[in-house]
């Protein structure tokens, strides 16, 4: 049960990020902030095993991460 669990969270992490990727017309902190979210998200759920919380905590910090990140 668990394992599927992780399966579906890191699955579903990956559908979001690939989502978020398709938005062109995105500005380049906004496409930060997403694709920062995706990568924490599917982070989160790999160390976590899928655990929800750890997947959505992944998201939250992986977003203000993106958000913040400057060129």
């Amino acid at each position: 049960m668990k394992t599927i669990r992780g399966i579906a969270s890191l699955t579903l992490a990956i559908a979001a990020l690939s989502g978020m990727m398709g938005c062109a017309g995105m500005s380049e902190k906004d496409r930060n902030t997403a694709i920062g979210a995706g990568v924490g998200a599917v982070g989160g759920a790999v160390l976590t095993d899928g655990s929800t919380l750890g997947t959505v905590g992944g998201a939250v910090v992986g977003g203000a991460v993106g958000r913040n990140i400057k060129k």
